[in-house]
């Protein structure tokens, strides 16, 4: 699939006192603001987005180990795409361009196509709806299998989330995850199960402060709200928060903190925090993890959000 990021649009909608602007490229959630304040990290219009902030990451999210996987008994070779780590990062749609499929002032749906390609023999249609509502952002995402066998499927959203101008290290991360998946931190692959968060560094069931703190961790088991939501909370020193909320097809979570201390400074803020909602944990299509699985002209769906929050 071509990388055409030169053709990228941006969309803007309106809702409120909401604004967010999306793009064509990679679907990318670019801006989201309440009331002129920002509650998303953002980049230059027709920019490539740093850190692949606000793109889609499908049909898997996060690695595959040195892009190899078997699925039905054959084994495939992807492209690798994280030469330092030798995995297939990410999937194939974060650097193309979506098609538009309807527009209001409030809400953009756009569509791509994932043909067969090298490592890859599954047909799919994607769909990515961006809506505000007066109560903030909602996304909805769908899959469709077009092909004529079953094909192994992931999602995600490679999000960063900020409240306004508030220096991370000056808020708190509040989350409801009860494990962790273990990962090398060469490779930033499984190398262990999931283990329990209670009473350990990663425990952010109650606010816990950001300051100096470095993840790049898969989270689940997470325990939701009356409305089946899992909410994750950033919340600065004056109680406003920016909450990102995902539904149960999002039952996985990365939370990331790019840090200059590690190279990987976001332009322009430094350390910054990515949560990004998944379906399935790193590597899935091999340790098959909440793998989902379409058959021949099954459709899957999910759903997750962001809002502001007052003190």
């Amino acid at each position: 699939m071509p990388d055409e990021r030169s053709a990228s649009k941006t969309y803007r909608l309106v809702s409120g006192k909401y604004r967010a602007e999306i793009v064509s490229t990679g679907a990318g959630l670019r801006m989201l603001e309440f009331d002129g304040s920002p509650l998303t990290e953002t980049y230059a219009a027709g920019k490539k987005p740093p850190l692949s902030a606000g793109l889609v990451l499908a049909p898997w999210p996060n690695r595959v180990a040195d892009g190899k996987f078997t699925f039905g008994g054959i084994e495939h070779q992807l492209e690798i795409t994280e030469p330092s780590r030798n995995n297939a990062s990410h999937g194939f749609v974060r650097r193309v361009e979506w098609t538009v499929v309807d527009r209001t002032d409030a809400r953009v749906v756009q569509t791509v196509d994932i043909g067969e390609q090298k490592g890859w023999p599954y047909p799919l249609t994607l769909t990515v709806a961006h809506e505000l509502t007066p109560d903030g952002l909602v996304i909805t995402a769908a899959a469709e299998n077009v092909g004529s066998t079953a094909a192994p499927f992931g999602m995600g959203f490679h999000t960063f989330v900020r409240v306004g101008d508030v220096p991370l290290d000056e808020c708190t991360l509040e989350f409801s995850a009860g494990t962790r998946l273990q990962l090398d931190p060469k490779r930033m692959l499984p190398n262990g199960p999931s283990v329990e968060t209670a009473g350990t560094e990663y425990d952010f069931r109650t606010p816990k402060s950001l300051k100096g703190v470095w993840l790049d961790t898969p989270f689940s088991a997470e325990l939701p709200d009356v409305d089946s939501h899992a909410q994750h909370i950033l919340r600065a020193p004056d109680g406003t928060a920016t909450v990102l909320w995902t539904d149960r097809e999002f039952d996985w979570v990365q939370v990331f903190t790019a840090d200059p201390a590690h190279d990987q400074a976001y332009p322009d803020r430094g350390r910054a925090l990515a949560i990004e909602p998944m379906t399935c944990p790193p590597d899935a299509l091999n340790s098959e993890i909440d793998l989902l699985v379409l058959q021949p002209g099954q459709s899957w769906s999910g759903t997750w959000g962001m809002e502001h929050r007052s003190a």
